[in-house]
């Protein structure tokens, strides 16, 4: 599809979503959520969730079905509960003192770009976001994610006919049509843009002319100090690893390690399913290899090993891992950046363990893997030293850290912690984004503020300066 048709095929789309979301504009707060549950409500359904999670495995090639079965029901269902009271219609805020009140508004039609590495659960609470705001939506797929994504759209689009709402509140690029042209046509035709995905498609979104949301990319490392529960964050970072064949952003791509504990927690780690590589030998130099094919030229990874399970990428490249392995460990105590490739994101079931002398070398550690990778995105830490936790939030460019977390299971909220649920991690400016949040429906709705006049009341000097400042010459 050349740029001509692919402006008409939008124009078209677009027109169909404004019409719908015109009428959804009208709905009161009870219509909203009415909607909104029936949505969620559908979602949940085993069928529907196994079909979803199944069809996207098969076609993309990447991840485990059983949790993308399970990501669909955690991810919606606890979209949903954060939700569920919020006020999305009308008055949100009145302020009697300064006579201020604030209504809520749509945003319009959103277009969504949603990434294959969740192409299951992301358009579900992108759906629902949109809804909650009174939006319409319109999704554009991932090359290997089209049909998954057709497939949801309609489940959702059936659940809106049967409560008598219009359709196309719901719309997903045809497969048949789907292009990069389309994408851009989007981006540039549509009211706001939804970006989820690597750091050049978000910065493709920013630059469009339209307002954009979207999250940078992810290199989570975590901290393991001397006074953590070795066994638990040991099982923590294996959970972590292994959900999903880490498609997640936020598994812990780097474990640093106190140099005290260092041994004692590799084995823990071995205990939990991990293979280790040790520094300086030839399976560290096979596995660099394989993931980056074409280092030091450039640094992507390689598609083929992306999401692939453990043992099956350790079988794949030659390494001697047993049929138990279900996580890969490898050494990188030489530095960060470009020449040290495991200091990078790997998005497979690979962490990098690097050994630090004291907690303040690991905070200078954790800051090195981000000056390479994943700036703004998180961190995380093991210990039962709140000092500790303070002084790597006061240091860290980072959005969110989770404590005694596994983290691709945390960050993004949990029903064990109280993070927002959500499929968008902000990376705040540190990762070229608009928000440090964890995305919500909350930033697809605008707001207008009524002001009324107020007696005057004009502070005096000596109210809003100190005597010092006002007596210096």
């Amino acid at each position: 599809m050349d740029r001509n048709e692919a402006k008409l095929y939008v124009q078209e789309l677009y027109a169909r979503a404004k019409k719908a979301q015109a009428i959804a504009e009208g709905y009161d707060q009870a219509r909203v959520n009415e909607l909104c549950a029936a949505v969620t409500w559908a979602a949940l359904n085993e069928d529907f969730r196994m079909t979803a999670a199944k069809m996207l495995v098969e076609e993309s090639r990447m991840g485990v079905v059983q949790d993308k079965f399970n990501k669909i029901y955690n991810k919606a269902k606890g979209v949903w509960n954060d939700m569920k009271d919020e006020i999305s219609v009308g008055i949100v805020e009145k302020n009697t003192e300064k006579q201020l009140v604030r209504y809520i508004k749509p945003v319009g039609v959103i277009a969504a770009l949603i990434p294959v590495t969740n192409g299951e659960a992301t358009p579900v609470v992108k759906a629902l976001w949109a809804l909650k705001g009174r939006n319409a939506i319109i999704m554009s797929p991932h090359p290997r994610g089209k049909k998954t994504l057709q497939y949801v759209v309609n489940y959702i689009r059936d659940v809106l006919k049967k409560y008598d709402a219009p359709e196309d509140l719901i719309i997903a690029v045809d497969p048949d049509k789907f292009s990069i042209e389309v994408t851009h046509e989007m981006m540039a035709q549509c009211d706001y843009i939804a970006a989820t995905g690597g750091t050049p498609m978000v910065r493709v979104a920013y630059s469009s002319g339209t307002p954009a949301i979207g999250v940078g990319t992810g290199n989570v490392a975590t901290y393991i100090d001397p006074s953590a529960n070795l066994a638990d964050a040991a099982h923590k970072i294996m959970l972590s690893k292994t959900f999903d064949n880490s498609t997640s952003c936020s598994s812990e791509n780097e474990t640093i390690i106190h140099e005290a504990i260092y041994d004692e927690f590799v084995k823990a780690l071995e205990a939990e399913g991990g293979y280790l590589i040790k520094e300086g030998s030839e399976e560290k130099e096979m596995l660099r290899k394989a993931l980056w094919p074409e280092w030091p030229a450039n640094h992507e990874l390689s598609r083929t090993l992306v999401a692939m399970k453990a043992y099956d990428m350790a079988k794949a490249i030659g390494l001697k891992a047993p049929e138990t392995t279900k996580f890969i460990m490898v050494e990188e105590n030489g530095g960060f950046g470009q020449d040290y490739p495991f200091t990078g994101e790997k998005l497979s079931p690979v962490t990098t363990l690097i050994k630090a002398k004291s907690f303040e070398d690991a905070m200078d550690k954790i800051a090195g893997c981000l000056s390479y990778m994943g700036n703004g995105h998180s961190c995380g830490i093991h210990t039962n030293n709140d000092e500790q936790v303070d002084a790597l939030a006061r240091r860290m460019t980072v959005s969110r850290i989770m404590v005694n977390q596994p983290q691709a299971l945390a960050n993004s909220g949990s029903w064990g912690n109280g993070m927002p649920v959500t499929m968008t991690l902000g990376c705040s400016t540190w990762g070229y984004n608009s928000t440090s949040e964890n995305v919500t429906w909350k930033q697809f709705v605008n707001y207008t503020v009524v002001s009324k006049p107020i007696p005057a009341i004009v502070p005096s000097d000596e109210e809003l300066f100190p005597e010092y400042i006002r007596n210096r010459k």
